[in-house]
């Protein structure tokens, strides 16, 4: 079983570089995940992770805490403000508009409900 968490611990840092690049993809939720499979498969893949002089600080925020940055919820605000924006001035169409605003809204909503570091 250890081998199919380090699997999923790769995959889900794989998504969350993609996240980095991708607007609709998160980055944290992913390393995040990466953090629990690591945590079941790899103690010294995790610690890196912990440690990581970037990304550490949010995975402790959130695993003592479940908190969100300020920073990261306004940078999180503003991406999905400039992906919407993107949509809307390319006419994607009102279906594509329409989930993307509820869709948004939902993930925005849980954002600003989470405590602050």
């Amino acid at each position: 079983m250890r081998y199919i968490w380090f699997v999923f611990g790769f995959i889900s840092i794989a998504f969350a570089i993609l996240g980095m690049f991708l607007p609709l993809l998160p980055t944290v939720p992913f390393l995040l995940l990466a953090a629990f499979f690591f945590a079941k498969s790899s103690e010294k893949i995790h610690q890196w992770l912990l440690e990581h002089k970037i990304f550490g600080g949010m995975i402790e925020d959130w695993q003592e805490r479940g908190a969100i940055s300020m920073r990261s919820k306004y940078i999180a605000t503003i991406s999905m403000a400039v992906v919407l924006t993107v949509s809307v001035v390319f006419d994607f169409g009102i279906f594509v508009i329409l989930v993307q605003m509820v869709v948004m809204s939902l993930v925005l909503i849980f954002i600003w409900t989470r405590p602050n570091e």
